[in-house]
């Protein structure tokens, strides 16, 4: 393997996204989770919620900060390693960046500083506003950046210019591109299942240490029902999302599922080991027929292998094939944590359960992994293609030399593992720590009061001191 500018400068990328994209998958659901605590607060008045989202908001500045700068360097390398790709469809997929900034950045910026610090500046109604409109924003981010993904999964309403660059002909279909909406519903409720697991994880840990008990029990119930309820539908949208890669990505779709032949009756391999050179899947253990049922909704159908296609059309078949089963393995052990949480709510042993509290502290990162597994899949399984059919990624490498990118690279590596390890580690040390339990006078009762990010901040110094 030759350690040239093009592969280099996609490690670096693929490294500098994966950290990125942790961040958002967490701060969607977070910022949602934080605005039905707060509505529960309100309308209740009940101190467990106001326990919570004090506890959980700053979690979320943090994330949300550290989501901001690994943001901003990613958005850096599409001038400096991908420059061609740039010049080539920046009028296509640039105002969809540029609208994500004017719509859903403009919207969270404005209204974030009132959701951290404005409890005593303004009424509880304006500061639950700030809340959703922060919630509301992280959604529209999502949409605009996964329209740009998608539109470069599933390219159209496009056309070439003069110059041989492309061009928006019709910015609805660039926009609603078919391969958006099962996208975008698999992506949101994926941010969902991830926050889920995470409260469902850390609330489980108060409970094991005996801390904050009822604002652990109703998290973790939170949590519970979260998971019960979106990792089924995640299921469903993943399988949407596939049909959809059939019609239009079928190479990727072969390489997701070890395919070779063409063949009537596709199985779905459970394990194998698939050989590029051989050109096939070692101790294969499948269903026969399932694939061909999942993906064309009919077991009879003959779908393609990865030998109909030219072997420079072929995506990388090892990592696309073992990142789509993480993916589904993670999804999986989610749905049967749901079931076993709902189970233990029903026989009222959910509080004292404490193997079932065990296995969500261990299973507390599993939406992050079947996140970078699922991108992993849908991004390495577009390949030799930048944009789909359309442009190659060697074809629109930055010219550039290949020791530059690789001490860029080099220089991420160290200054990631710095600044975002203290910063995951600082997270981890607040929800070790629990949430503050402390019953709300009777003026608190009637506002809020105070600014969560300080108060944690200042209780946080206070405790290393």
């Amino acid at each position: 393997m030759e350690f040239d500018a093009l592969l280099l400068s996609r490690l670096q990328f693929a490294f500098t996204i994966g950290f990125h994209i942790i961040f958002p998958a967490f701060t969607i659901g977070l910022a949602s989770f934080l605005a039905v605590l707060e509505g529960l607060w309100l309308k209740t008045k009940n101190p467990v919620y106001r326990n919570l989202y004090l506890f959980w908001v700053k979690i979320f500045a943090l994330s949300f900060g550290m989501g901001v700068v690994s943001g901003v360097v990613m958005s850096y390398q599409l001038g400096t390693n991908w420059s061609v790709f740039s010049a080539q469809v920046g009028s296509v997929i640039g105002p969809l960046f540029a609208y994500e900034v004017l719509t859903a950045f403009f919207l969270e910026a404005s209204f974030l500083g009132i959701m951290l610090f404005g409890w005593k500046r303004v009424g509880p109604r304006l500061h639950f506003f700030a809340t959703c409109m922060v919630a509301i924003g992280t959604l529209m981010s999502a949409f605009w950046i996964l329209a740009a993904n998608s539109w470069m999964q599933t390219p159209q309403g496009f056309a070439f210019a003069d110059d041989g660059t492309m061009v928006a002909t019709d910015f609805v279909q660039v926009i609603f591109n078919p391969s958006l909406p099962a996208r975008f519903a698999h992506m949101v409720l994926a941010a969902y299942l991830t926050t889920a697991m995470v409260v469902a994880g850390a609330s489980a840990f108060t409970l094991l240490t005996k801390k904050a008990v009822a604002e652990g029990g109703t998290a973790l119930r939170m949590g519970v029902l979260m998971m019960a309820i979106v990792a089924p539908l995640q299921i469903v949208a993943g399988h949407e999302s596939g049909k959809v890669a059939h019609e239009y990505q079928p190479a990727k779709v072969a390489a997701m599922e070890g395919w070779w032949e063409t063949r009537t009756q596709q199985p779905t391999l459970l394990f194998g080991w698939p050989d590029e050179q051989a050109e096939t899947t070692h101790a294969a253990i499948g269903i026969p027929g399932m694939g061909s049922w999942f993906v064309a909704g009919d077991a009879n159908a003959e779908l393609q292998g990865l030998k109909a296609f030219p072997k420079e059309d072929r995506p990388p078949v090892w990592i696309t094939f073992w990142a789509f089963r993480i993916m589904v393995g993670m999804g999986l052990a989610m749905v049967a944590l749901g079931v076993w949480g709902v189970a233990v709510w029903a026989l009222k042993r959910i509080d004292r359960a404490s193997l079932y509290h065990r296995a969500l502290v261990l299973a507390a990162p599993s939406g992050f992994i079947a996140v970078l597994a699922g991108w992993i899949s849908a991004e390495v399984g577009r390949q030799p293609y930048v944009v789909y059919g359309v442009l190659r990624t060697a074809d629109a490498v930055s010219p550039v030399a290949a020791g530059t990118v690789a001490t860029s690279l080099l220089f991420f590596m160290i200054v990631y593992a710095i600044v975002f390890s203290a910063g995951a580690l600082y997270i981890l040390r607040l929800m070790a720590e629990g949430p503050e339990t402390h019953e709300p006078t009777p003026e608190e009762t009637s506002e809020p009061p105070g600014s969560p990010l300080a108060t944690g901040v200042a209780s946080a110094a206070e405790k290393g001191a």
